[in-house]
């Protein structure tokens, strides 16, 4: 179901299953498969291939030639940099041990959820779990040609190949500064805006 007030470029392939909310934008060469759900004032840029079932929410940015698999769930007002690939298959192969072509009876879909206003820079990828669901927070921010293995907390920055912590980040996106401690949680202040906000102790801890 497409709503009237969305606009589609001529050459993007949106199939007819798919929901996508008033005020959302797919331009040239982008392809939305069944089922998938994208929601209001988003931008989905040139090039993109969003698979079946993905969801995606309000006020998200898709920049071009972005892959979401199958098994993708991203929540609003994300941010999705340029080239960045999405993967659903923790053992990847083509066939089975036999020969024979595998098919979808023949693996189980791993799962990432991506949460409320996270950005993900150019070129990352992001690999799926194992088991369960890999979840980058809340604000979180992942660097540019980053490779990310684990779950980053919320105001997450992790960086390199593969992703380590390297501090958090407010919501305006500057690199904030520890202030003090409060029991289990850590109190941070960004340099750029004076925002403070909390994050659990046990994850700072983790900054490499």
């Amino acid at each position: 179901m497409v709503n009237d007030k969305v606009r589609i470029h001529p050459t993007a392939e949106v199939f007819p299953e798919a929901k996508i909310g008033a005020g959302t934008s797919v331009w040239n060469w982008a392809q939305v498969r069944e089922n998938a759900v994208i929601g209001k004032n988003c931008i989905i840029g040139k090039g993109v291939a969003i698979d079946f079932g993905v969801k995606i929410g309000d006020n998200c940015k898709v920049q071009a030639n972005v892959s979401i698999y199958h098994g993708a769930t991203i929540e609003d007002g994300v941010f999705v940099g340029p080239h960045v690939c999405f993967t659903n298959d923790f053992y990847p192969r083509a066939v089975n041990p036999d020969g024979s072509a595998k098919t979808g009876s023949d693996w189980q879909v791993g799962k990432t959820l991506i949460k409320k206003g996270a950005s993900i820079a150019a070129n990352s990828t992001i690999v799926c779990a194992c088991e369960g669901e890999r979840v980058i927070g809340e604000w979180a921010m992942i660097g540019a040609g980053s490779v990310v293995t684990h779950d980053v907390p919320p105001h997450g920055l992790a960086m390199g190949n593969p992703a380590r912590l390297k501090g958090f980040v407010c919501k305006c996106g500057q690199k904030a500064a520890k202030k003090t401690e409060r029991g289990a949680e850590t109190i941070l202040a960004c340099p750029k805006c004076g925002t403070e906000f909390a994050v659990k102790t046990v994850n700072y801890a983790k900054i490499r």
